[in-house]
């Protein structure tokens, strides 16, 4: 009976994934056309679908007979409340929002389908903080000071999340219906034709022989798939495998690979072009063109990758590490690039599709055409191969982002209960309040709570949450929104390696076989730069491209300069072990260097100078008196 259960629900899982990736690329095709809420109601059913298919209640009852049911019955209930939705929407937006007792029963079932949701596939600290947030007008009017409330009927929330624009099917739900999904699918195209094995080939061909080789290959393979992925945890999982085992034979403790491979995991969500899809939901929620989140982003990232490969080549030294031999197959890297440009031209297209005006969505669509029409010209066939890896790409692609939609849906009903309960400018104005208007307190407390708001979160859930709980209040004190947006993402995507919860460093350290304590911390100090960057960007605008143009030019050396000096200070070693206060030295020096200003460069580089400076006097007088 199991077995058969089973055997249906696979199959279920694979035909409306299908189903609802295709409808997607149709959509945006042009050849079947949706309107918005028809095309946000349809995603949000099917994703729940999915999500009850492929999780049970509890992990001890995978193959309870009793959940199995269940499990069909909230898919029932999914299916039913979105189709009633997609039928009544149109009734219910020209009637100017009256709603009938159906409507408001549809609506509850729909917000329990999500919570339940966000149980499941992301887990229970998601959920509660919905919960929390979803029940807050119904106990407010008993809270004092500045979180009273008036107060609303369980009828009146049901009605404004699932019956209006702020609530569910708003903007979270929209961007995930729209570009998440079309990107998931994009990156699955590539995955699935090939393009893993041509970055990996790459990537070793480029630090073929270098110190820390493995450690490098694997940043630039986990930073070039991280990007089109949601998750850091989840790009560990897929990348970790290859890369930690890699590592480790070539000398790095377990510990050190696995905290390497989170670090890295966590940077692929924050480099452009996509940035692990947060940015085009930045971009609907700010009101800015999504080059302009591209444009932003460009010089953070660069200076969180660079700083990672500074931080495994010290590592490496410091160890005493050779470089691995590889064992060369014969192909040069002329060649492997050759074959690659059936996955490089794609994702250059895509980028030059996006400069020159052309949407997300429909920039990726056509870049996944090219990619297949760029696949038969390589392989002269369009064989069964062919038409399999066509059609599970597009499955794993609408797999992929289940938990990413499900969150966008939890995220509306935060997004909805801070409108209509003015609990956002509450929030807002307390967190101005504790820190007496002062910029860098504001900032400070803003990054402890979008941490600890983020931890246990997919990238892509932890920024939908800050950027409606924690962004506005950094506006509040004069923070620009692309700012204050840009620092909450950051401390979102940290928050995947920040312990106590840590769910990159969890996922690192399972297949590491490291201690999962060890490699929490290791993560974090490994990543230090990235918690260091969101200050400044409000204290040196010029590291998003914000600037005039000749502090953007001295910005960038003079930031490499400063993570390479932090790299120093984490790992504690150049040429030789570096004592405390040379330490100290290092990161005092990378933190003026990383913020933009003449005074604060020049104040850095006199503080490297004389370090350099009374090393090599001390060099000197070693040397002379061996030899004297």
């Amino acid at each position: 009976m199991l077995k058969k259960i089973d055997y249906i629900k696979k199959y279920l899982i694979l035909w409306i994934a299908f189903i609802l990736g295709a409808v997607h690329l149709l959509n945006v095709s042009g050849i079947f056309v949706l309107s918005t809420p028809d095309i946000r109601i349809f995603h949000l059913m099917l994703m729940l679908s999915l999500l009850f298919l492929d999780f049970p209640s509890l992990k001890k009852l995978e193959n309870n007979i009793i959940d199995n049911i269940f499990r069909f019955i909230l898919v029932i209930l999914s299916l039913s409340t979105g189709i009633h939705m997609i039928f009544s929407w149109e009734e219910i937006a020209l009637s100017g929002g009256d709603t009938t007792s159906l409507d408001i029963f549809s609506g509850i079932i729909i917000l329990f389908l999500i919570l339940e949701a966000t149980r499941r596939g992301i887990g229970l600290l998601l959920a509660i903080i919905c919960l929390i947030f979803f029940t807050y007008p119904f106990y407010s009017q008993y809270l004092g000071g500045v979180f009273y409330s008036k107060g609303y009927s369980l009828e009146r929330m049901s009605e404004f999340l699932t019956t209006t624009s702020q609530g569910i099917y708003g903007i979270p739900l929209g961007v995930s219906a729209s570009y998440i999904i079309l990107f998931s699918i994009f990156g699955s195209f590539l995955s699935q034709f090939g393009a893993g094995e041509f970055f990996f080939k790459l990537a070793t061909r480029i630090t073929k022989n270098m110190h820390a080789a493995s450690a490098k290959t694997a940043v630039i393979f986990s930073t070039l798939l991280g990007m089109i992925s949601g998750s850091a945890a989840g790009n560990v999982a897929v990348t970790g495998t290859l890369t930690i085992p890699m590592m480790k034979k070539e000398g790095y403790k377990d510990y050190q690979a696995g905290a390497i491979e989170a670090v890295i995991s966590t940077g692929g969500q924050i480099m452009p072009p996509v940035m692990g899809a947060a940015a085009f939901i930045m971009a609907e929620i700010i009101g800015k063109p999504y080059t302009e989140i591209m444009k932003a982003g460009i010089i953070p990232a660069l200076l969180f990758f660079i700083s990672t490969f500074f931080v495994v080549h010290f590592q490496a030294k410091k160890n005493g590490l050779k470089p691995l031999k590889y064992k060369d197959d014969g192909e040069k890297i002329s060649t492997v690039l050759f074959n690659g440009l059936q996955y490089l031209i794609p994702f250059i297209l895509l980028i030059v599709f996006m400069l020159n005006g052309y949407s997300p969505f429909k920039a990726c669509f056509f870049s996944i055409l090219i990619l297949l029409f760029l696949n038969v010209l390589w392989t002269r066939k369009v064989s069964l191969k062919f038409i399999e890896n066509f059609s599970f790409a597009i499955i794993n692609g609408t797999k992929n982002i289940v938990p990413i939609a499900i969150a966008c849906g939890a995220a509306g009903i935060i997004a909805g209960t801070l409108g209509i309960t003015g609990l956002g400018s509450k929030i807002s104005g307390l967190i101005l309040t504790w820190s007496f208007g002062i910029p860098f307190w504001a900032l400070f407390m803003t990054m402890v709570v979008a941490i600890i708001l983020g931890m246990g979160l997919p990238t892509t859930a932890a920024y939908l949450i800050l950027a409606t709980v924690v962004a506005p209040a950094l506006s509040d004190i004069g923070v620009p929104m692309l700012t204050a947006h840009m620092f909450v993402f950051f401390y979102g995507c940290v928050s995947t390696i920040t312990p106590p919860v840590a769910l990159a460093s969890y996922v690192a350290a399972g297949i590491a076989g490291a201690k999962i304590n060890e490699v929490g911390w290791t993560a974090f100090a490994y990543g230090l730069t990235c918690y260091i960057l969101p200050f400044m960007f409000f204290f040196g605008p010029a590291l998003l491209l914000n600037d005039t143009l000749d502090m953007i030019l001295i910005a960038i050396p003079t930031s490499v300069i400063g993570v390479f000096c932090i790299s120093l200070f984490v790992i504690g070693f150049y040429k030789e072990k570096l004592n405390l206060l040379n330490r100290i030295l290092f990161c005092i020096s990378g933190i003026l260097l990383l913020k933009p200003g003449y005074y604060t460069d020049i104040f850095g580089m006199v503080i490297l100078f004389f370090f350099f400076v009374f090393n090599n006097k001390n060099l000197i007088k070693s040397t002379f008196r061996r030899y004297i």
